[in-house]
């Protein structure tokens, strides 16, 4: 049970995939405007992020290894990323119209986000169990979640200043990201 905490925490907070490993940046940057749509994103981000770790796992453990055709591991998994995103991006238009015209663009971008794909790799290469790939996905989703969030939070209210001309927009941004950057990095003294 110890070491799952450890790999929640581990993924949520200490190497946050946006923060620390720097993935997933596009989504962070263009969805990160309004509050709503962010945590719209990062839950559409968790949900594949689980569906394809748990798919690729299961992949890897009973027919990529037994069959030891591992170098095709990184072509299946892009496959198996990319039709989830499908089927997810269908099932949001069927169900949440408002949703998807929110998410707009970036529910596809989520084929190409590389930290989904980063997550499903970290769990083969660290050789973790069902259980433990689940929690690492779960932590990286949340975390991923967490920091779009709190971005979004950030730049709403920036909207209400008044901040130098050369500052606007995306410069601003990135200076909020690396101030998020180092306060994220106070987690790794913590595990």
């Amino acid at each position: 049970m110890n070491e799952l905490v450890t790999i929640f925490i581990t993924m949520a907070l200490v190497n946050n995939f946006i923060l620390s490993r720097f993935l997933g940046l596009c989504p962070f940057f263009g969805v990160s405007k309004k509050l709503s749509s962010a945590v719209s994103m990062g839950l559409a981000v968790l949900l594949v992020m689980l569906a394809a770790t748990s798919v690729t796992w299961a992949i890897n453990t009973y027919i990529l290894e037994p069959f030891d055709v591992e170098f095709v591991m990184i072509v299946v998994y892009i496959m198996v990323i990319a039709s989830l995103v499908q089927i997810i991006e269908m099932a949001i238009r069927r169900t949440n119209i408002t949703l998807y015209n929110a998410l707009g663009i970036y529910l596809p971008l989520i084929t190409t986000n590389c930290a989904v794909l980063g997550v499903a790799l970290i769990a083969t290469n660290e050789g973790y169990g069902i259980s433990e790939a689940v929690v690492a996905a779960l932590g990286a989703g949340l975390g991923f979640a967490l920091v779009l969030a709190i971005m979004s939070g950030i730049r709403e209210r920036l909207d209400l200043a008044d901040p130098p001309k050369c500052l606007r927009g995306m410069p601003i941004a990135f200076l909020v990201a690396m101030f998020l950057g180092l306060a994220f990095l106070a987690f790794g003294g913590m595990v």
